[in-house]
């Protein structure tokens, strides 16, 4: 008999309170250029304080998790607007974290440290070139969810969002060295905007009733 392949059982929702363990472990498990990242780091939700927890917290309309088997396996969030985000971000993020997490007051040398320096500069995420790009995303999937059009289909839904929010572009920065990811970005639409020290920032307009292609 022959046998049938599993059926993608796959399927997006929005972000609820009790996915955020799975987020932050899926942002750890994915932080090293797409790898995993759990052993440069001794606090396990550093980088989950830096690239997940404030949009969880400040933006929790614009985050989406892709469930499979009622495991999270994925996730992407968003910021409508990038400088009211990075406003809140210092006035209503930083406090929740400045007892456990206070800034370095050094340079930074080893990846927690790294990471520490960035969680208390949320202005790098302001460029004169993202003007026409306003909102902003991070996205991140388990490898077992990759290649089968998932990443996609979160942009696709965080998209609808953004556009519902009156947004017109959005943008995201990848590492150089993920070449993989950077294939994918430019595959479904986005396009270089510039390059500095952070990496490659990419950017792609988002669709509103009468507009023609991306």
């Amino acid at each position: 008999m022959t046998q049938r392949p599993r059926e993608n059982m796959a399927s997006i929702r929005a972000y609820q309170p009790q996915d955020r363990s799975a987020v932050y472990d899926i942002c750890v498990r994915t932080g090293n250029a797409g790898a995993d990242a759990r052993h440069l780091t001794s606090d396990p939700d550093l980088r989950g304080h830096v690239y997940v927890g404030p949009y969880l917290h400040l933006c929790a309309g614009l985050a989406f998790v892709l469930e499979d088997a009622g495991e999270v396996v994925g996730y992407v969030v968003g910021a409508d607007d990038t400088a009211t985000f990075v406003a809140r971000y210092r006035t209503s993020w930083l406090p929740r974290l400045a007892a456990s997490h206070p800034p370095l007051g050094r340079s930074s040398l080893t990846p927690d440290e790294c990471l520490l320096d960035v969680l208390h500069r949320p202005e790098r995420l302001l460029s004169p070139y993202l003007a026409e790009y306003p909102s902003h995303l991070h996205i991140n999937l388990l490898p077992q969810a990759q290649g089968q059009g998932h990443g996609r289909a979160l942009i696709t839904e965080l998209c609808h969002a953004l556009r519902a929010c009156g947004s017109r572009g959005v943008h995201l920065g990848v590492a150089y060295r993920n070449t993989r990811a950077r294939g994918f970005y430019a595959h479904i639409g986005f396009h270089e905007l510039y390059r500095d020290a952070e990496g490659v920032h990419l950017g792609r307009r988002i669709l509103v009733q009468g507009d023609r292609g991306l």
